[in-house]
């Protein structure tokens, strides 16, 4: 996306600042309800709730303001917002099948994302596969009933690549539809519905608030599927954004760039750090030429961020624990996309009895730059490799 289109958008699109006492900053609309002049104008709100005012648990300006800006930096018809990440994908998924139906998902996508698939929507018929995200592996794994290919690219914790632009050709003529989660490169650095996704998914707790203190999530989709989904898993399960919430995200677009500029900067050089050091067995980066999807991730991706994970070399447990306790800068913490270093272990959420059970391994260590110079944090983690020696 060029800069200027992009920079309109974040400070410009959709700001009506005469209606707003030409504040700079949009309002904060805590009202649960509005109201109305007349019997037909009310009439005509409730047969438009999707997009007029009428009850803030289905349309407030300061949402659709932020939908407005989501849906335009992706490149896609509308928006939706939730009240986080995990209820975005959720909707998502569950506004595309009905029992009977079948799920491909890549590997070790977030989460919630697997729960969802795997034990929530296996109580009520839906089948999921769980495969690699290779042309070949999502083929063979296609079914009659197929309905879903869930994509993350790259995924949040070891950042497996797939290829958009070629799996959507693959499954497009059997009517499958297409859901990418593009919290890891934000719309900045990956726009999936350019490449021929139906729905893009963000967790915008991330990068696009960007000052951890606040949640949400995104859907970004064409505006007959926000239709079908604002009335049945939105309006339905209620688990929208929250007027604040919404004014917290708009204030940290407007220095996504710059956030997301200076992150992927600091990724790179730390990445770059950690390859080269003798303590470090391996790294995940998408943007090292050593990464195996490096050359699909230049392709579609414009930047990186600040998001890594790598091993370091010890059989030890207690290791990885003195390293990780021993940092600094990097404070231990889950999620990542703000303006802090952290630091998230795949041992804090292991079974200490059986490490085996986890799809990753103990000594896997996944870190997020934040906005502190790439030479403190290098600092940072060669101090506390030192005690793996």
């Amino acid at each position: 996306m060029e800069n200027f289109e992009t920079d309109y958008i974040l400070n410009h699109l959709g700001e009506d600042r005469s209606n707003w006492m030409h504040s700079a900053s949009p309002p904060i609309f805590l009202s649960s309800i509005f109201i109305y002049p007349d019997l037909k104008s009310m009439k005509e709100a409730i047969s438009k709730e999707s997009s007029m005012p009428f009850y803030s648990r289905g349309t407030n300006p300061g949402l659709s303001l932020l939908e407005k800006k989501l849906a335009a930096l992706e490149g896609g018809e509308s928006c939706l917002l939730f009240a986080s990440g995990s209820a975005a994908i959720a909707a998502a998924v569950c506004s595309q099948v009905k029992a009977g139906d079948h799920v491909v998902c890549v590997k070790k996508p977030y989460s919630w994302t697997s729960k969802l698939l795997h034990t929530w929507l296996a109580r009520f018929g839906v089948e999921s596969d769980f495969v690699e995200g290779d042309e070949t592996a999502i083929r063979a794994a296609l079914k009659p009933n197929t309905k879903v290919l869930f994509l993350e690219t790259p995924n949040s914790f070891t950042f497996e690549i797939q290829d958009i632009e070629a799996l959507c050709r693959l499954v497009k003529p059997l009517a499958i539809k297409v859901i990418v989660d593009n919290s890891f490169a934000t719309p900045l650095y990956q726009n999936p519905i350019k490449l021929g996704a139906d729905i893009v998914v963000h967790t915008a707790t991330k990068y696009l608030a960007g000052h951890s203190d606040a949640l949400g999530g995104a859907l970004i989709c064409s505006l007959e599927d926000r239709e079908k989904i604002f009335s049945g898993e939105y309006m339905t399960l209620g688990g929208v954004m929250s007027p604040m919430n919404a004014w917290l995200i708009l204030r940290g677009l407007r220095t996504l760039p710059l956030r997301l500029e200076k992150s992927a900067a600091n990724g790179l050089a730390v990445a770059r750090f950690l390859e080269a050091h003798p303590l470090v067995e391996r790294v995940w980066f998408p943007w090292l030429e050593s990464h195996p999807g490096h050359q699909i991730a230049k392709r579609q991706m414009r930047g990186c961020g600040g998001l890594l994970s790598f091993t370091i070399k010890t059989e030890s447990p207690e290791k990885v624990e003195a390293f990780v306790n021993s940092l600094k800068i990097f404070m231990l913490a889950c999620s990542y996309g703000s303006y802090e270093s952290l630091c998230y272990p795949a041992i804090a959420a292991q079974d200490s009895s059986n490490y085996s059970n986890s799809p990753y391994p103990f000594n896997l260590i996944r870190i997020y730059c934040g906005l502190e110079e790439s030479a403190t944090m290098i600092t940072d983690l060669e101090s506390a490799l030192k005690l793996i020696l």
